[in-house]
């Protein structure tokens, strides 16, 4: 049996649009679950860690590509990536809120009502025990149903997330910086990890390594439902990398949103089509 599967592994692995298709009306089956859960731990895809971990959620969660949040609190930029449809959820925090000038939590309520998806709401800078940031996530949480709490990679940030994970409050633990402090926080009991790719590349080490070795350590455990959302994230080579490191979910600044459309190919292509289109049949109310 596990070399038939092997075999069929082998023929498809490439085509990842099959395997999607393949996956999606089988990943609430556990017995076909546990198969491929086996298959793959004795699979030699090292080096495809990202490509494997996407297939092992397909069938834990359903999830098949990267997603995107955006990092920021201004209410334009926001509504502006919701029309395109391209984002799925808000991260934000002090310094962003504060950059914006308004009231933390008018701003977070707004956002909840632009944005159907997770939105992190980061405790404050002054809450260092896990008691106030126990007591302040739980007010973040009561704002809305797709809050998500967001808290610092501290000895008190871990307590306080294992406190807000019993009591179903989903959390984002910020601030990683090494593999170790991701696996720290998944096993406490984050929903999600942020590593900051960004802020290493600032101090010459490579931030898409960290990604792609949490995404390693993700899927040697299965039972790891922690999502990884790259943050820090600067500029379109950046968002590429993190797709291809296995991350579950970039969480990209508009400015950086905006660079993904636009490639000069893109916009010569679009001249010569007006152009070509103008000089048969005239522009439009000219």
């Amino acid at each position: 049996i596990i070399k038939s599967i092997d075999k069929f592994f082998q023929s498809l692995y490439y085509e990842y649009n099959i395997f999607t298709a393949f996956f999606r009306p089988l990943k609430n089956n556990p017995k076909i679950c546990m198969i491929f859960h086996l298959h793959f731990d004795c699979f030699p895809f090292s080096s495809m860690a990202g490509k494997k971990r996407h297939l092992l959620q397909a069938t834990n969660k359903g999830v098949f590509l990267m997603k995107f949040f955006i990092d920021s609190a201004n209410l334009d930029e926001i509504r502006s990536a919701a029309e395109m449809g391209i984002v799925c959820g808000v991260t934000t925090n002090p310094s962003l809120i504060a950059k914006e000038g308004r009231d933390y939590v008018q701003t977070l309520k707004e956002i909840c009502e632009i944005v159907d998806g997770p939105i992190s709401g980061e405790v404050s800078p002054f809450s260092t025990t896990a008691e106030e940031m126990v007591k302040e996530g739980r007010e973040i949480a009561a704002m809305h149903p797709n809050m998500v709490v967001k808290i610092p990679m501290t000895a008190e940030g871990l307590k306080a997330i294992r406190v807000l994970n019993s009591k179903g409050i989903k959390t984002n633990c910020t601030l990683i910086f090494s593999a170790n402090q991701a696996l720290l926080a998944a096993r406490a009991g984050a929903s999600y990890v942020s590593p900051f790719l960004g802020r290493l590349d600032d101090i010459s080490q490579p931030g898409i390594d960290l990604i792609q070795t949490i995404s390693q350590i993700f899927t040697n455990y299965p039972e790891i439902h922690c999502e990884i959302i790259a943050a820090s994230v600067r500029n379109p080579i950046h968002i590429t990398d993190c797709a291809l490191a296995g991350a579950d979910i970039a969480t990209v600044p508009y400015k950086a949103l905006v660079q993904c459309l636009r490639h000069p190919l893109t916009e010569e292509g679009l001249r010569k089509f007006e152009n070509d289109y103008a000089a048969v049949f005239g522009r439009p109310n000219a």
